[in-house]
């Protein structure tokens, strides 16, 4: 019976010990080593519970002490070489990398232009164009940069403009290009036709064009250029000149009618002095000349009257004071004859208003005292502006104290005579008479035309260039 009894008790507690034994094989290695001791079982034992529990501990030691193998990072697929630019002339190769730095320097391109200055085919870039240049027919060279109107903006044009070696026109109308001309353009052996007008350059007067010996066209007009402008560029061989609306402030230079221009434009500067009695030098050649809105002061030369192929003529808005010269008479194509806003006085010549292609004489805002028939008839057609002058019996005049006052300090000028010389020959039969007689027909060999032939429809170049646009 106790023996029974003993036999139950130790089945007991060794099912317990069985039970703890296997609840410790989920501790971590070290707690189950001290457990195992403290119950009095070695780490080495044999016994099936024991050595159970130390085949489970190697497993989790193994388990955590193994490394992932290492990631091997992808290899870069080898990238495609780019062809290398094919261009069809050395010429446009050399060109190339001189665009290209130029695009980087633009930091305005509202219609998107620059988008197309890709690859080797320069010629078909928007703005550039290439022709055989003249030393070469069998070459292919850029000939010609056209940006008007692109509204570009890069801060200076030095490096490339003077680049382009074989460049003949360069217009850039209409752009926000600045700082200065650069000086090398003086080596474009070509360049005939330079427009740079309505952007932002600044500084003194390009002097480095004097060395652009095949240079006919120039234009400046609508920048920031001041100071003086030298007297060279009149005895360059130019057909255009156009500086106007820029700073420049000087005295007209003398050798003016040394300029060999058909169209010279001068007008909204600070121009100041007579105008030179050299411009009727130019009498072969000068066809439109503007010197409105400037400051130009003392009497209007005789000599004008010999610019025999003259069609415009416009010194409004300046100072000039004296008569309106006899000579004038001899103006025979003249279309265009403006002097309104200056100080000029006397009696306006009846030769002057039986030129035969007039279409607009303009001499309000002035001091003159009278007219003649023939001013009379053009004034009634509209021809003629006499506006606030003080003329008697004309309406729209300025009052009587106001005249005044003019003549009262009135400035002679000097060879007075020649404000009566008729450089030409010309007919007067009729000429303030009052007769049914028609106008003067013409005498011998002189410019005058009987008949008033239509004006010329065309645009003046000129008058054009007092707008921003290109032309």
């Amino acid at each position: 019976m106790v023996s029974s009894f003993l036999l139950i008790i130790f089945f007991i507690l060794f099912s317990s010990f069985l039970i703890h034994v296997h609840s410790s094989s989920s501790l971590s290695p070290n707690h189950r080593q001290a457990l195992e001791i403290s119950i009095g079982i070695g780490s080495g034992g044999e016994g099936g519970g024991g050595g159970g529990g130390g085949g489970e501990s190697g497993e989790s030691e193994a388990c955590q002490c193994t490394a992932s193998p290492p990631e091997i990072p992808p290899q870069p697929q080898p990238q495609p070489q780019p062809r290398p630019l094919v261009f069809l002339d050395e010429r446009l190769a050399v060109v190339f990398p001189v665009i290209q730095r130029f695009k980087n320097l633009i930091t305005s391109d509202p219609y998107n232009v620059t988008s197309t200055w890709v690859g080797s085919n320069v010629c078909s870039y928007k703005g550039f164009y290439c022709e055989s240049p003249p030393d070469n027919s069998s070459a292919l060279s850029m000939a010609s940069v056209d940006f008007n109107g692109y509204k570009l903006r890069a801060p200076s044009l030095v490096g490339f403009i003077d680049s382009l070696p074989d460049i003949a026109l360069f217009h850039a109308n209409t752009n926000e290009f600045g700082g200065l001309i650069p000086s090398n353009i003086s080596n474009l052996r070509y360049l005939y036709e330079l427009d740079l007008s309505n952007n932002k350059f600044t500084g003194a007067f390009p002097t480095a064009v004097f060395g652009i010996k095949s240079l006919t066209f120039f234009d400046l007009r609508f920048n920031s250029f001041n100071g003086l402008v030298p007297s060279q560029i009149f005895a360059q061989p130019l057909d255009v000149l156009f500086i106007n609306n820029n700073n420049f402030l000087q005295t007209l230079p003398q050798n003016l009618g040394s300029t060999t221009s058909f169209y010279l434009t001068l007008a909204n500067n600070k121009f100041n002095g007579p105008i030179p009695r050299s411009i009727g030098k130019a009498s072969k050649t000068l066809v439109e000349v503007l010197f409105l809105n400037n400051e130009l002061s003392g009497c209007l030369p005789y000599e004008i009257g010999y610019l025999k192929e003259a069609t415009v003529f416009d010194a409004s808005s300046n100072c000039i004071t004296g008569p309106l010269p006899c000579s004038f008479g001899c103006l025979a194509k003249m279309e265009i004859l403006n002097f309104a806003g200056n100080l000029l006085y006397g009696v306006i010549p009846e030769v002057v208003c039986a030129l035969g292609n007039l279409a607009n004489l303009t001499l309000s805002d002035n001091y003159f005292t009278g007219v003649g028939p023939l001013c009379k008839k053009l004034i009634q057609s509209g021809v003629l502006d006499v506006r606030m002058n003080c003329i008697h019996g004309l309406e729209n005049q300025r009052s009587i104290a106001e005249c005044a006052m003019f003549f009262a300090h009135v400035k002679i000028c000097p060879f007075f005579p020649t404000f009566s010389l008729i450089p030409c020959q010309i007919s007067h039969n009729g000429w303030g008479e009052n007769s049914n007689k028609s106008s003067p027909g013409t005498g011998g060999s002189g410019y005058y035309t009987r008949k008033r032939s239509k004006p010329s429809r065309a645009p003046s170049p000129t008058y054009s260039a007092l707008l921003r646009h290109r032309l």
